[in-house]
């Protein structure tokens, strides 16, 4: 299967599993986050999505993998080639065979994708007491919501009403279908130390990584949207060209 199939057979996972969830359950009214590329017309923040990026990378990755996103990618973020590379190094990928028929680690490089999390659904399973954590690159597509299901989510963790009985090892959050789930709370006041020097409220993460991973859903949508003005721009004016030659064509005729 290649990338397109298998991007399509993630998105129609999700997608299946979230409207599972939600026929198990109530879910709260989802909360409305503004972020610059929401905007017909608008563009990603792509200082958000460096901040984003940061913010998966020391919260989201020890869960959840973006298995679709290849490191030279985030040269379209504004982060230099060598800022890159220095990020792909961090990780180590399988590679081989070598030259004694055997696979071998090495460090990853901008050509390699965001290594799995986990190397199968059964050890991502048996690492969080049973609960089975999505594949991020397409999630923010995947959710009914969209942007609003992912930040709505991230800021929505509470205490429960007092009718209220979570199951063992359950985390109260009205954004989740039925109320409980199994990941606890991943955002907390100063949890990472930006690199830019933005203070890091648990809203300023939310809205950061829900950037990122709505910029790893689709990374074209900029350059879809300029061609998309590009086309109505050219339709108007060949309308009013042809316009101008029906006029010039009748008048002759009368």
């Amino acid at each position: 299967m290649g990338r397109f199939g298998k991007l399509v057979a993630a998105a129609a996972i999700a997608l299946a599993a979230v409207t599972t969830a939600q026929a198990a359950g109530e879910q709260a009214e989802l909360k409305k986050v503004s972020l610059p590329h929401m905007n017909p017309f608008g563009s990603y923040d792509f200082a958000a999505v460096q901040r984003g990026l940061q913010v998966y990378q020391e919260v989201c990755a020890a869960c959840h993998s973006i298995e679709f996103l290849a490191f030279r990618d985030l040269n379209d973020t504004g982060l230099t080639p060598p800022q890159v590379k220095a990020i792909a190094a961090e990780y180590t990928v399988m590679d081989g065979p070598n030259d004694d028929g055997e696979m071998y680690e090495r460090p990853a490089e901008p050509k390699d994708r965001f290594p799995l999390t986990f190397p199968n659904e059964q050890a991502a399973r048996a690492a969080n007491n049973g609960a089975y954590p999505p594949d991020l690159s397409l999630v923010v597509k995947a959710r009914i919501g969209h942007e609003n299901y992912i930040y709505s989510l991230l800021v929505g963790y509470a205490d429960p009403p007092a009718d209220k009985e979570l199951a063992d090892g359950m985390e109260y959050n009205p954004t989740f279908p039925g109320g409980q789930i199994a990941m606890a709370a991943p955002l907390s006041d100063e949890a990472v130390e930006y690199a830019d020097g933005t203070k890091a409220t648990v809203d300023q993460m939310a809205r950061d990584v829900t950037t990122f991973l709505a910029w790893v859903s689709e990374p074209t949508l900029v350059e879809r949207r300029q061609l998309g003005i590009k086309v109505i721009i050219f339709l108007v004016i060949f309308s009013v060209l042809m316009y101008a030659v029906k006029r010039k064509v009748w008048a002759d005729l009368h």
